[in-house]
């Protein structure tokens, strides 16, 4: 459907922003120091199995001396995940890239290896011959290609067209368009290239306004004036604006908000505006993950019931509470959908049905995309990095 000229913008505070509440640190340092002592456990204990059934099934000695290089960089990935929010030196994103495709890697490699075992248990059973080179063979290169194609699939930007239907919709909103960009997640793996392809992107499409709903961040707190700087290039109509996600607050807020306001997008401070009679809610991600205070907050900016209006919230969550607010439509990321098998079954059993898509809670509609960006390994498979275009209507 064409979208509607539209001369003018026409945006009015209807309420002033709430003050934020204080972010605090998610860990302390020893649970910081057990959580990654945990997490690379896990790692090199999977490292460890790909190793041996290599060394096994392909016949090759001195396992546990060539295994140093994969398990350096599946090891490594924690500590340069936690390095790079605080320097952007060259080799450590170089690090940073190796380590985390590595991981993607690891993923597949693992279930590789378990599926060798489960054949060799087969045919121990039987008492048949196993033709361990075959087997292994077979199964790592389905790991090699699913990787592959992984890599490449997370590089694809689609669209994503879904029509949303609003009690109360204003007459100046039926038809228009809007962009759900979320975490893009511009860092150490994706920078300026990434960041005009989507800008490209948006300008095939041509919406009346851009919703980033968090994660627009995922990285050093330096340099981030030229990394976002294509956006000066893009305009849309009713405007763009942004709400943090959970990586967005790693570091100071302000450190991130900044530099988007100083190329044009409009930061929402838990507040509301009025876009040609749609109300535009947005809260924070901490604000929002606090059930307290996301009902403290919808209350003191009192929503009009009789409007429809529209809730940037980073993650699909508290559904509950925006519903009972009189929430027409919240619009969240966060999920990546799992980004790849099998962590889209684990989130898919986290969020329910507000994994990924138009889901419903009584009077409350929720999108969630799966995200344009990715975090971690740069692997997409069962998901697509989205930009969602959401017409509406009455």
């Amino acid at each position: 459907m064409p979208v509607p000229n539209i001369e003018e913008e026409n945006v009015s505070s209807a309420a002033p922003p709430v003050q934020s509440a204080e972010v605090v640190p998610m860990f302390t340092l020893k649970e910081l120091i057990r959580f990654v002592s945990i997490v690379a456990a896990i790692l090199l204990s999977a490292n460890a199995l790909v190793c041996w059934t290599w060394s096994y099934f392909f016949d090759l000695p001195g396992w546990i001396a060539w295994q140093a290089l994969p398990g350096a960089l599946a090891v490594v990935f924690i500590p340069a995940t936690v390095l790079r929010f605080k320097y952007n030196h060259p080799a450590l994103r170089g690090i940073y890239a190796l380590s985390a495709v590595w991981m993607g890697a690891l993923n597949f490699a693992f279930f590789a290896s378990v599926a060798c075992w489960m054949v060799a248990g087969v045919y121990w059973i039987t008492g048949a011959s196993l033709p361990r080179f075959s087997v292994a063979a077979v199964l790592f290169s389905m790991a090699l290609a699913a990787t592959v194609y992984g890599l490449i699939n997370a590089t694809l930007i689609r669209v994503s067209r879904v029509t949303v239907k609003l009690p109360n919709l204003p007459e100046a909103w039926q038809g228009r368009t809007a962009a759900l960009v979320t975490d893009l997640h511009l860092g150490p793996l994706s920078g300026q290239a990434f960041l005009r392809r989507v800008i490209a992107k948006l300008c095939s499409v041509k919406p009346n306004v851009v919703f980033i709903s968090g994660d627009m961040f995922d990285g050093p707190t330096l340099g981030l004036d030229q990394l976002v700087a294509p956006w000066r290039e893009y305009s849309a109509p009713q405007g763009i604006f942004y709400v943090t996600g959970n990586h967005d607050e790693f570091a100071e807020r302000n450190l991130y908000l900044d530099p988007a306001t100083r190329v044009g997008i409009q930061v929402l401070n838990n507040e509301k505006v009025t876009l040609d009679g749609l109300q535009l809610v947005g809260l924070h991600d901490f604000e929002a993950g606090n059930p307290t205070e996301l009902r403290s907050i919808l209350k003191q900016i009192q929503i009009d019931r009789r409007q429809s209006n529209v809730l940037l919230a980073h993650r699909p969550i508290n559904l509950s509470v925006a519903e009972e607010a009189g929430i027409s439509l919240q619009l969240s990321g966060h999920t990546h959908g799992g980004q790849m098998w099998p962590w889209n079954l684990l989130v898919s059993r986290i969020y329910g049905r507000a994994a990924h898509g138009l889901s419903r809670l009584k009077n409350l509609q929720v999108y969630t995309s799966y995200g344009v960006g990715t975090w971690g390994p740069p692997l997409r498979i069962g998901t697509n990095s989205e930009i969602v275009l959401i017409q509406f209507e009455k």
